[in-house]
């Protein structure tokens, strides 16, 4: 097993304040793994997964049957309970469970997108349980240079640039075999091949369509197939709804789906204090980052993922309000994110394959908001503090800059 401090760190602090936490993600990123490498610093615990035919008659049964742990001291036994989405009475069990369990037991409950799908409705559960998502491998997570959050804002503009040759080969390993630890740990082109191929199928013709009860089926496998080829840009839905012969409303539930189940993620624009921006459309990104050939479009979504990981990861841990945006007016400037906390902004940041060279988008944004800026380029070497008026922009490897996000 890979060691994942940072997810279990944070589960420790949340365990600390709530006996039930949730740990949600796509599939196949290591909830099972990380919630039973948790188990071991309990002396007393019990594992559950619906999946099991045994489990799951156990629970109809009796539903308190974790009762039954084989106890080694007194401490409380930890109970995890893995894929219990899948019960249709999910939510009204564990409300049961915490109010009847608290104080005797922990729980560790894990699942996928569903977790967050029906935590948009009315939660029953609210107050009960602190949520954390588990994502893919990113560079930050694996190069390990535990930046903290008050040191990383306060120096966003600094470049380590030691371990280059090791953080670079990291940086290839994703870009070719994704960040889920399976496809990642065998670091085989044929094995990435095998796997994606078997994920994206199986979350679209088995999950999504057993959730949704989508009757095209193919049409949607379809979408899913065509978003590749359009990440870089904001999403037309209005042409993929002409493309594909199906309503402008069916793409925009069919994408959202496709967010809930972590297949994708997107970003909105940013607009405040930016004349003739655009306002509605938004840019989608992957997870499964080499399924997109484009080498300038899949290295934009790389850094996307990272960014997005890690303002999900303050998110949870209270660490403030943050959100990722992009920039696009009318005269098809952009600049390609926008990291801001409590609707403020905070930093620009461009994606270039090689250019050291600030674009002209990004110096003109940022002396409208006055804050500072990054382009990121996909190629070794040390990097540039360049003026542009007031303010600086930093030019850096990606691999480098990125790594030091807490």
């Amino acid at each position: 097993m890979y060691p994942r401090p940072l997810y279990t760190a944070l589960w420790q602090e949340l365990a600390s304040e709530k006996p039930m936490v949730f740990i949600a993600g796509p599939r196949q990123a290591g909830k099972t793994t990380l919630a039973k490498h948790i188990s071991q610093q309990f002396t007393n615990h019990v594992y559950f997964n619906w999946d099991i035919p045994d489990d799951r008659i156990k629970l109809i049964e009796n539903p308190a049957f974790f009762e039954h742990v084989q106890r080694r001291d007194t401490s409380a036994p930890l109970v995890i309970l893995d894929e219990i989405h899948k019960y249709n009475d999910w939510k009204n069990y564990l409300k049961g469970v915490y109010d009847r369990f608290h104080s005797q037991f922990c729980f560790l409950v894990t699942g996928s997108g569903r977790l967050d799908i029906y935590r948009k409705g009315g939660d029953s559960l609210a107050g009960r349980y602190y949520q954390f998502h588990l994502w893919p491998f990113t560079i930050a997570e694996l190069g390990a240079k535990n930046c903290s959050q008050e040191t990383f804002f306060d120096h966003l503009l600094d470049v380590d640039l030691t371990e280059d040759n090791r953080l670079h080969a990291l940086w290839d390993q994703l870009a070719n075999h994704s960040g889920f630890p399976e496809p990642f740990l065998a670091a085989k082109p044929t094995t990435w091949r095998r796997w994606s191929n078997t994920y994206g199928q199986g979350l679209v013709r088995e999950d999504i369509r057993n959730l949704t009860q989508i009757r095209s089926i193919e049409a949607l496998e379809t979408l899913f197939y065509l978003l590749p080829s359009k990440i870089g840009s904001p999403i037309s839905i209005a042409t993929l709804a002409r493309d594909l012969k199906v309503a402008y409303n069916t793409i925009h539930d069919w994408l959202d789906i496709f967010e809930r189940f972590f297949l994708t993620f997107s970003i909105g624009p940013w607009t405040h204090r930016i004349s003739r921006a655009i306002q509605k459309e938004r840019k989608v990104y992957l997870w499964d980052s080499p399924r997109i050939d484009n080498l300038a479009a899949r290295f934009e979504n790389m850094i996307a993922l990272e960014l997005y990981r890690a303002t999900t990861l303050w998110n949870d841990m209270g660490y403030g309000r943050f959100s990722l945006h992009f920039i696009k007016n009318k005269e098809r400037q952009e600049v390609d994110f926008l990291l801001a906390e409590a609707n403020r902004p905070l930093l620009l940041i461009e994606a270039k394959m090689s250019e050291t060279t600030p674009s002209r988008a990004l110096q003109k944004f940022q002396s409208a908001l006055k804050i500072p800026a990054i382009q990121l380029i996909n190629r070794q070497g040390g990097f540039h503090l360049l003026s542009n008026g007031a303010q600086q922009i930093l030019v850096a490897p990606a691999w480098q800059w990125l790594s030091r996000l807490p």
